[in-house]
């Protein structure tokens, strides 16, 4: 799988969207991908987005594949700072964490063109390198996933998460969602070292994320870290 992935790297460019008008193609392709899945209703814009798609501690990556919008994922971190996110709102225990000096790296609208789907690039593996990458960049202590049943077995084998919650409902969607959980800098090392290409790729150049500081937004935890043999 990584020499798919190290192939389909040479034809994507990852970056952070800022500009109202490259949000919307963000939001128009969560809607098709998520309508695609019956996940939601219908609506006339064609676009979904919510309110955390706004906050200040909210960081939205696309991937474009010859040009074209292909996947894209919203991150939002969180620490003493700032709270929002839509996973807490939905399992507020982790909050419990964050109180304590945690910090949490939350990403949803995790999403993928149907069409590029066909292609059968491995666009999966490629948009799971956001979140990787932000946690690195970050330096975060806790990175969630809120994701289906069927997606848990992935994230169990190759990001080395754990279940922590239950499926509950998550607003907006009709499917319940699990929660897993990794200890960040636990796991790091051992996904990087099964799989390289979620990590910095020196000779992609095109595949490093330009994360924002969020400077003031976001600060990195004095949480008591323990060395891992």
């Amino acid at each position: 799988m990584n020499r798919q992935v190290i192939e389909a790297l040479n034809n994507v460019r990852y970056k952070v969207w800022t500009e109202k008008q490259d949000l919307e193609k963000i939001y128009h392709l969560r809607y098709a991908c998520y309508r695609a899945e019956n996940s939601i209703g219908q609506n006339e814009s064609e676009l979904m987005t919510d309110p955390f798609d706004e906050t200040e501690n909210c960081v939205h990556v696309g991937i474009e594949m010859s040009g074209r919008l292909s996947a894209a994922v919203r991150l939002h971190l969180i620490s003493k700072v700032s709270h929002p996110s839509p996973t807490l709102e939905v399992f507020p225990e982790i909050r419990e964490r964050v109180s304590c000096g945690q910090t949490v790296l939350d990403p949803t609208r995790f999403v993928i063109d149907p069409a590029a789907r066909k292609n059968r690039v491995p666009l999966h593996f490629l948009t799971l390198r956001i979140p990787f990458l932000a946690a690195m960049f970050y330096d975060v202590d806790l990175a969630l996933a809120p994701v289906r049943s069927e997606h848990t077995a992935f994230y169990r084998r190759y990001l080395g998460y754990e279940q922590e919650m239950s499926a509950r409902s998550y607003p907006g969607l009709a499917k319940p969602v699990h929660l897993l959980t990794a200890n960040f800098r636990q796991q790091r090392d051992d996904v990087l070292t099964k799989n390289p290409v979620f990590g910095p790729l020196d000779d992609f150049p095109e595949a490093n994320i330009p994360f924002p500081e969020l400077t003031g937004i976001y600060e990195t935890s004095k949480y008591p870290r323990f060395r891992v043999a």
